[in-house]
């Protein structure tokens, strides 16, 4: 468990050491942390997720997986479920570096995704901070590929906050080859950047046909009767669509003090919309699963809204900007602590083990 502490408790004091002044994001919204900084993070994280030993509640589901890849040719693994994973599982397998060369390809592209994405918000270790407890700890470590998904997508909102509508398309495509869900953000990038509504419509609803064809067309049926009909239960769906409850309602009261772009702007209030939205169809839906599985795509919102929210909150009520900063930091805290010691899965997690460590030792 003090593995989990250190992730959280080194970029939370990161954040008290450098972030407690008020700060605006600067044009193109890089942070100023040293480059290198931001790589050693990348890496160590990296490592983290690539070297876990039995980490994750899919762990053998994964295990599985690499070895229904053996023995296949590379232009079979392209024609299988999700490519883009399996390409992992293969490519490992030729290099002879077996499941951990999957979590260690799989780790660098989620912690690339989520440094830039980081990078590119006003505070980006207190992002860092609210990213470890629920999309590094649980995403990242045990659901796989949807982690890789998500890595994939973040690059392409920073793309798409930028003006980057084509980036953002190529990303989340190939998010899609890692897990299918991940072609329903295609309509955001239309909703976001257009002003005109009907081309709006238009982009949305072609961009999403044509992700639908190119992945979903052919296990659509398989993934409606397993998360829908079989009504399968997610355990702790209701927490987590509870927890972007919090920065979407935040960010309808204090959005305006927000430093958006416009594009920004309308692409973080349809999250917070489309975030309330799986909450209502959750309370009337038993398919929880499916709900939760949409409902990681909405994590960033959390990052975003409280790498702002300290200076929106403070610039209102005339408070330090140290104390809503503190109560971030506090509330992410307990979400950390409640998790590890009480979720019904936790167990899969417990105790962190590192592969070579338990190679040496």
């Amino acid at each position: 468990m003090l593995t989990y502490w250190l992730m959280f408790l080194l970029p939370a004091l990161a954040a008290l050491m450098n972030e407690t002044q008020r700060t605006r994001a600067v044009a193109g919204g890089e942070s100023e942390t040293p480059v290198g900084a931001w790589i050693a993070v990348g890496i160590v994280l990296t490592l983290l997720i690539g070297f876990r030993y039995e980490v994750g509640g899919d762990w053998f589901s994964y295990v599985f997986i690499l070895d229904n890849v053996a023995g296949a040719m590379l232009d079979e693994v392209f024609l299988m479920s999700d490519p883009g994973y399996q390409f992992l599982n293969w490519l490992s397998l030729e290099l002879d570096w077996d499941i951990f060369g999957v979590n260690l390809m799989a780790g660098a592209i989620f912690s690339i995704g989520l440094v830039v994405f980081c990078r590119n918000l006003p505070r980006p270790w207190l992002a860092l901070a609210v990213a470890v407890p629920y999309l590094v700890i649980v995403v990242s470590m045990g659901y796989a590929r949807q982690g890789v998904a998500l890595g994939l997508a973040m690059l392409g909102l920073v793309a798409l906050g930028k003006g980057g509508t084509g980036w953002f398309v190529f990303w989340v495509f190939l998010a899609a080859t890692f897990h299918k869900t991940a072609v329903l953000l295609l309509p955001l990038a239309a909703l976001a950047a257009a002003q005109n509504r009907f081309v709006a419509m238009a982009w949305g609803v072609g961009s999403l046909a044509l992700g639908y064809w190119l992945f979903l067309e052919d296990s659509v049926e398989k993934l409606y009767v397993n998360y829908v009909e079989a009504e399968y239960q997610s355990s702790g769906a209701m927490i987590r669509l509870v927890m972007n409850l919090f920065p979407s309602m935040i960010l309808l009261v204090w959005g305006k003090k927000f430093t958006f772009s416009d594009a920004e702007r309308r692409l973080w209030f349809l999250f917070a919309i489309i975030s309330l939205a799986l909450l209502g169809v959750f309370v009337a839906s038993p398919a929880s699963t499916a709900i939760d599985r949409i409902a990681l795509y909405m994590l960033p919102l959390q990052l975003v809204v409280f790498a702002h929210a300290p200076d929106a909150i403070g610039e209102e009520s005339e408070t330090d900007v140290s104390v809503p900063l503190l109560g971030v930091l506090g509330f992410y805290g307990m979400v950390q602590f409640v998790w590890l010691n009480f979720a019904d899965h936790a167990f899969a997690w417990l105790p962190y083990r590192f592969y070579p460590l338990e190679v040496m030792f």
